[in-house]
């Protein structure tokens, strides 16, 4: 194999980034349509695929960044191939975010493509790189959101808008924890470069256990409440509602059973 071909198989699209998207689309369409037997289940299925998608081209934006930073690595690594299984950690990076999102609703942060950032010279290209995969959600979220608050419902179909409106609250709740400044995380990641070398070192070993640390604090009952106040607030203003969140994650829900307050919209 050519050296040529070998990059050019670094940076090809993966098949099984290929059928998340299909399974997206046809679940969406599903929801859409109305053609599920289970209005749930399609939710649930273009939910979690929508998600995946966005968790992928996440780990893809900070992996480009990078290529075009200096660290040539992340070709021969896989993550320019939007592979979720090429990445560090994958339990990290795919299936703890679905189990998250299953349990509580929450678009946690995932895990990890490897970038040597020895690779990489100036301040500014290191911040660049850890800022590429939070924009990421910035951006799926004002997709998401661009039909509320364009007023742009007219002949969307009431489950689709819910499935639309939980999207959006992952992609704001992934946002606001990418950008939180704790180690290990993005934010973080912005702000290091500009950090003291001292303040660095002693900061470094804390970083494996960054993750853990905020999954401790959302579960103190005033910080989760203050964290879902802050959400609110955001798609309130974006123009999502209390009762499209709410029923987007009873549809998503499925095996809880119908809940009768989502079959009339407001």
């Amino acid at each position: 194999m050519t050296t040529a071909a070998a990059r050019r198989s670094d940076r090809r699209i993966s098949p099984v980034f290929v059928g998340i998207l299909a399974v997206t689309a046809v679940a969406g369409w599903a929801t859409w349509s109305g053609f599920a037997e289970q209005p749930g289940v399609a939710v649930f299925l273009f939910v979690t695929a929508a998600w995946v998608v966005s968790l992928c081209l996440h780990e893809y934006a900070h992996a480009r960044t990078a290529l075009h930073s200096g660290d040539i690595s992340v070709g021969a690594k896989g993550y320019l191939t939007l592979n979720p299984l090429k990445y560090t950690h994958a339990l990290l990076s795919i299936v703890l975010p679905v189990v998250f999102v299953i349990m509580g609703g929450i678009g946690l942060p995932g895990g990890a493509v490897f970038i040597e950032r020895g690779r990489i010279r100036g301040r500014w290209r290191h911040s660049l790189v850890s800022a590429a995969g939070p924009l990421t959600n910035v951006v799926f979220a004002a997709l998401l959101t661009a039909p509320f608050w364009l007023g742009a419902l007219d002949g969307v179909p009431r489950d689709f808008r819910f499935a639309l409106a939980f999207l959006a609250l992952l992609e704001v709740s992934a946002t606001i924890l990418n950008f939180l400044p704790v180690p290990g995380l993005d934010g973080y990641g912005i702000l290091e470069p500009w950090l003291p070398y001292s303040v660095r070192r002693q900061v470094e070993p804390f970083a494996p256990f960054g993750l853990l640390f905020v999954f401790a604090l959302l579960w103190v009952p005033s910080v989760n409440n203050a964290f879902f106040d802050v959400i609110d607030t955001i798609l309130s203003g974006l123009g999502i509602g209390d009762f499209d969140r709410y029923c987007g994650q009873e549809l998503y829900r499925f095996w809880q059973g119908t809940n009768e307050f989502c079959t009339v919209s407001p």
